[in-house]
């Protein structure tokens, strides 16, 4: 059984605690939140939690032995660098930090302490991003060409980080896990509708060194919710759409094949429009599932799935990519830095 205090409980914050209560290898002793109003909500829901508005008592309390971390990306560093020097496990939700730098020393320190840190990219644990996953291994797909996405929604509005930073490491996390691979280079054109200062709108293009491009839009303004990626292999091709109520996957056997020209002027192209399948997904809640594999990597010593190298992945080119909206949209290098003992250590799971 592994004591949990939580920090944050705005917007994500509830959904975390309601599965860390579902699950019987933990027990929520805590919650943390600067702001006594949010506070009482705890108190009525769930009556045998405390709270606090004092993040350092949180700390100081020897039985609490990790701490899930849910507040604006400003904080993370400061917060989970407090509860690693504390001897916490930490679970830090996306982005893991508002810097390389900072991620880069999150991932030097729980190294060096032994403890594990992992961070909140949640679809990684949805059961469709993992059957795309499976499909992707098996070469079902073929060679994957390259891949489309839209993340676009009506709100919410962020104050302190602007709609790369939000949306994008949703996206960046799932190419990461599906590719096995890290994006070289990045460019993004976007600009800012609502606050000119804060994009919220921008368009994404990724390149990779196995020859995969990826595109991701992502906007707080749209007159409808999307959550849509293609994947295009040199076999077949997939639509995995998180907004289906019922076939989130579909594997399409279409295609282009290219004939040889045999005489000059000659140019073939052969379309093939096959069938369509839906494979059976699991019904699993993507964050119960998340929130379980914390605890067993806690208990067993294991490394994350989601680990700390792998939210620093996707700080690094959240970083390029603001670089590059600053910069008129050129191309820019996404560069990993060297990590202490952790150095080229790959996914794990």
């Amino acid at each position: 059984m592994t004591v949990v205090a939580l920090t944050g409980y705005g917007y994500w914050g509830p959904n975390l605690l309601r599965n860390y209560m579902q699950l019987p290898g933990a027990t929520v002793k805590t919650v943390c939140d600067a702001r006594p109003e949010v506070l009482s909500k705890v108190h009525v829901r769930y009556p045998a939690v405390a709270t606090t508005t004092d993040y350092t008592a949180v700390l100081a309390d020897d039985e609490i032995e990790a701490v899930l971390i849910a507040t604006p990306i400003s904080t993370h560093y400061d917060l989970a660098k407090a509860a690693l020097e504390a001897g916490k496990h930490v679970f830090v939700e996306k982005p893991m930090a508002a810097s390389v730098a900072e991620a880069r020393e999150l991932v030097d320190l729980a190294a060096a302490t032994g403890l594990t840190l992992m961070v909140g990219h949640t679809f990684v644990f949805s059961p469709p991003v993992r059957k795309v996953k499976e499909i992707i291994a098996s070469g079902e797909l073929g060679e994957v060409r390259f891949i489309t996405s839209s993340r676009v929604n009506l709100g919410l509005h962020q104050k302190d980080v602007s709609v790369v930073w939000d949306l994008a490491p949703h996206d960046l996390s799932i190419f990461y896990y599906w590719l096995d691979e890290v994006g070289e280079s990045v460019c993004v054109t976007g600009r800012g509708c609502v606050t000119p200062e804060i994009p919220d709108v921008a368009f994404i293009s990724l390149r990779f060194g196995s020859g995969v491009i990826a595109s991701v839009d992502v906007a707080w303004l749209s007159p409808v919710k999307l959550r849509r990626t293609v994947v295009v292999g040199s076999r077949k091709m997939l639509l995995y759409d998180d907004t289906d109520p019922v076939e989130k996957v579909k594997i399409f056997d279409h295609g282009v094949d290219f004939k040889d020209p045999q005489t000059f002027g000659e140019f073939q192209l052969s379309y093939r429009t096959g069938d369509i399948l839906a494979p059976k997904l699991d019904t699993a809640e993507p964050l119960f599932v998340e929130a379980a594999h914390f605890l067993e990597c806690i208990a067993e010593g294991k490394q994350p799935i989601t680990d700390g190298l792998a939210g620093l992945r996707v700080v690094a080119s959240l970083e390029a990519a603001e670089r590059s909206l600053r910069n008129g949209g050129h191309f820019e290098e996404i560069v990993m830095p060297e990590v202490g003992s952790v150095s080229g250590v790959g996914h794990h799971g």
